[in-house]
């Protein structure tokens, strides 16, 4: 019998595993594989963002809202789910910007989060690891750390002379970051709802879009098709309650017209310890045949 492979996805925030790679996740579990979510921080400066939600009795009990809210929707896509144990930094605004509360995730030393990360991974033994690029997916100061906390733990955790007290070690074997917002994905929804004679939620997101930035969609290796998932990945989603209105963009896009034009969902392998071939369509390429050899 094949092994069950493992997969951990490791995110700064609660709704962030909901709104980057959700259909994958729900993909692998709905196949047999395991799958762990590692939250880094609680959420607990993260703004009210469905209006609907913005009472003072909410904003009283943020906290424990958003550590409901994130079992909801681990429970909706079939994952484990992990709190690291680290307080959100909050995103901050201004010009110059202000320090970042004392105490915050963002200024926690990374050989120390990195530590406790590894910890899990050697206790969860996943296969590949999923985060975000340097730049954070966009630069919240928790994202950017996350980043740097977790390829620290993916290189430390095979090694058994760093942090011999958090269990024997295990080594992942791959490394993705996931990349959710690209300009041509975006495209091709706005062209094709506009096509159906439909509002786009990106007219105005495209009109404004620096043709000097750059695209990630130019970093992509690996595509995973989980088209048939979105709806899991909207009802994750939807558990958030406190962060994402169901009258928002994130829903506008039929998900028959989103299954047509782009059934996937994006990432850049960063490090691989088994051979494969570019571009990929599966996580665990490499993994399986190795695994299972």
């Amino acid at each position: 019998m094949a092994e069950k492979l493992r997969l951990m996805a490791v995110h700064a925030h609660p709704d962030d595993e909901s709104s980057k790679g959700a259909a994958t996740m729900a993909k692998y579990v709905a196949e047999g594989h395991e799958v762990m979510v590692v939250t880094l921080t609680g959420g607990e400066r993260g703004s009210i963002l469905n209006p609907a939600m913005d009472r003072p009795d909410v904003l009283e009990n943020m906290t424990e809202l958003r550590r409901e809210e994130m079992a909801k929707a681990a429970k909706i896509l079939g994952v484990q789910h992990h709190w690291l144990g680290y307080v959100d930094s909050g995103l901050p605004e201004g010009d110059p910007l202000p320090p970042l509360p004392e105490g915050c995730f963002a200024l926690v030393p990374t050989e120390e989060a990195a530590g406790k990360l590894v910890a899990v991974i050697r206790e969860f033994r996943p296969h590949v690891i999923v985060t975000y690029d340097e730049n954070g997916g966009y630069p919240h100061p928790d994202h950017i750390k996350c980043h740097e906390v977790s390829v620290a733990a993916f290189e430390a955790a095979g090694d058994p002379e760093r942090y011999p007290e958090a269990g024997e070690p295990w080594t992942p074997l791959k490394l993705y970051y996931s990349h959710g917002f690209s300009r041509v994905r975006m495209k091709a929804m706005h062209d094709a709802m506009e096509a159906r004679g439909l509002e786009s939620p990106y007219k105005e997101w495209l009109a404004k879009w620096d043709p000097d930035k750059g695209d990630v969609a130019d970093r992509v290796t690996s595509r995973i098709e989980c088209g048939e998932y979105f709806h899991v990945r909207d009802d994750a989603l939807r558990a958030h309650a406190t962060q994402i209105d169901p009258n928002s963009r994130w829903f506008v896009i039929p998900l028959e017209l989103q299954r047509e034009v782009w059934p996937f969902e994006e990432y850049e392998l960063a490090r691989s310890l088994v051979d494969t071939t570019l571009p990929e369509d599966d996580l665990f390429a490499g993994i399986t045949e190795k695994v299972n050899a």
